[in-house]
Parts: C-alpha cells; structure tokens; sequence
C-alpha cells in the first residue's frame, strides 16, 4: 500500500455534471470490459442513484450496470424479479445490466483475514476487467452506514455470500448467529479480497444525497433529516468513506444520522479496513468547485 496520503476529490454539485467533474479528478483510464456496480434499490420508495444522474458518465464509459441478488425476501432476492426491478429504475435502458450472480458463486481467497479466510462472490464476477464503483452515501440499519466499502462487500457478495458476511463466516443459509462486530469486520475482510483479485482495477464514487439514516435495501426509507452534501471520489474505499463520515460528522443536522452510525458501531468497518491493508483513514479533500 502506498504511503502517500491519497485524495478524496469533492463537488458540491449533485448532477451529472458533477458526477463526470469528480470522476475526471481522479485520472483514471479504465480499460478492458468495465463494471459499473450499483444497488438497483428496493421498491417502491428506496433512495438508490437515480439513472439520470449516473447515465452519462457510464454511457461514456461503454460499462455494464452490475448488482448481486439480496439475501432477504423482496423484489430482488430472484434473478427475474431483480431483472424486473433494474428495468423498472431506468437501469437497462441505455447500458447492459448484469446480475453477477445469476450463474452461482464462486470462493475468492481473503488474504490476512481475521474473521474469514474465503469470500463469495457472483461466477460473473471476473468477466469484467475494471469495477467503477457507484455508491449512495446513507445510513444502515445493520452496518451504521453504507457507502463505498460496503457497495464491494455486501455488494459484490452473491445471495449467499451476503448471508456468509453477515452471520460473520458462520453460514451460508441463513444470517446466522455472528457477533455484530465480527460482521463489520467480515465486511471489510471481504472488500479487501475484491481489491487484492483485481489487482488496483477499481475505483469508488459515493454521493451524499438523500442522506436518510436507512439503506437502500429498505423500500419504504425514513425521510431524510439533513441537507445534501455533495459527490465525492477517490480511489482508496477507506479514505472515501471517512471523509464521507467526517462530513456527516461536521454538518449542523446531522444528528439522526449519526446516532445510525454510532449505534452499529459503524465506524468499526472503516478502522478494520484500514487495519488490514484495505487503504488509509488519512485524506487529503479536495474540493474542484474553488
């Protein structure tokens, strides 16, 4: 891992165009067959990104739209029905939408991992070359918060996976019975396996709108409480979220949304992340909009 403090690049301007600003700042070059990992959002009221703020920069990118199957019961626990639900939000529209683990699974190895040693992850997972990794900054019921290292934890996870992470390397049938921390810590564990396998090819964007203190695997959210933040970008999944939770932390209506992320410990995934080697909890933020 880099020694250099890696930047967090941020716009206040939540629209496409601020989207493509804060992308373009971090230089990257994506080649090869490229994945735009989203979450297709839980009907009917979910806060996930909405097409017509993402469509541009995937459309210039030639990407394919990619999700995982949930482990709950819902409108995306099946292929047909999540299929459904990615046409229904404007997802297959102007860009191809792969269901990563319409095919199975198969094991990744996690090296240095203190809860688990293996993830699980969709069989349509190696085909893509490079991951751009599109996530709604938010609160979570399970984890404290969701952005970039949970959209490649849980995200990436194939239905069985997920039940693998949150049961915290105990069962791949059902949630299981794991302590809560060690699930926080499986999830970093896991993101860590999805960076090493592709060898640097990823990079995180998280948007801070909409910033209810529910995910987006909750159809029906609590209304946000707190104003809009901006977009921000970087390519260390660590630095990007707690630059994303200092902000949280630093905003004047934030309340409800902290008492989310405290009340799960969900700083917890940040610091194991930084722990294993995932990326650094030291930032530099820098705002394009001066």
């Amino acid at each position: 891992m880099s020694t250099q403090i890696p930047k967090v690049f941020m716009t206040t301007k939540i629209d496409s165009g601020g989207l493509i600003a804060v992308y373009n700042a971090l230089g990257a070059s994506p080649q090869g067959r490229i994945a735009a990992k989203i979450t297709t959002g839980e009907p009917p009221n979910s806060n996930y990104l909405r097409a017509e703020l993402i469509q541009e920069l995937v459309s210039s990118l030639g990407a394919t739209f990619v999700e995982s199957n949930t482990a709950y019961p819902g409108s995306r626990k099946d292929n047909e029905k999540h299929y459904q639900v990615a046409k229904d939000h404007g997802f297959t529209g102007y860009a191809d939408f792969d269901l990563l683990d319409a095919n199975g699974s198969i094991s990744i190895p996690i090296a240095g991992g203190e809860v688990i040693t293996e993830n699980f992850v969709g069989a349509n997972f190696p085909n893509y070359d490079y991951y751009v990794v599109l996530s709604h900054f938010k609160g979570h019921q399970m984890a404290g918060y969701g952005g970039a290292i949970k959209n490649i934890s849980i995200g990436i996870a194939s239905s069985e996976g997920k039940m693998w992470l949150h049961s915290a390397g105990t069962s791949k049938t059902s949630f299981g019975s794991g302590e809560h921390d060690d699930f926080l810590r499986a999830m970093a564990e896991s993101a860590k396996s999805i960076v090493d396998y592709l060898n640097g090819n990823i990079l995180y964007i998280n948007v801070m709108n909409r910033l209810s203190i529910d995910c987006d695997c909750n159809g029906n959210p609590a209304e946000p409480d707190m104003h809009d933040i901006g977009i921000l970008a970087s390519m260390d999944p660590v630095a990007l979220d707690r630059a994303c939770v200092d902000l949280v932390q630093g905003a004047p209506d934030s309340e409800s949304l902290l008492e989310r992320i405290n009340s799960m410990n969900g700083t917890l995934t940040i610091d194991h992340a930084s722990k294993i080697g995932l990326g650094s909890i030291e930032y530099e933020l820098v705002n394009i909009d001066a």
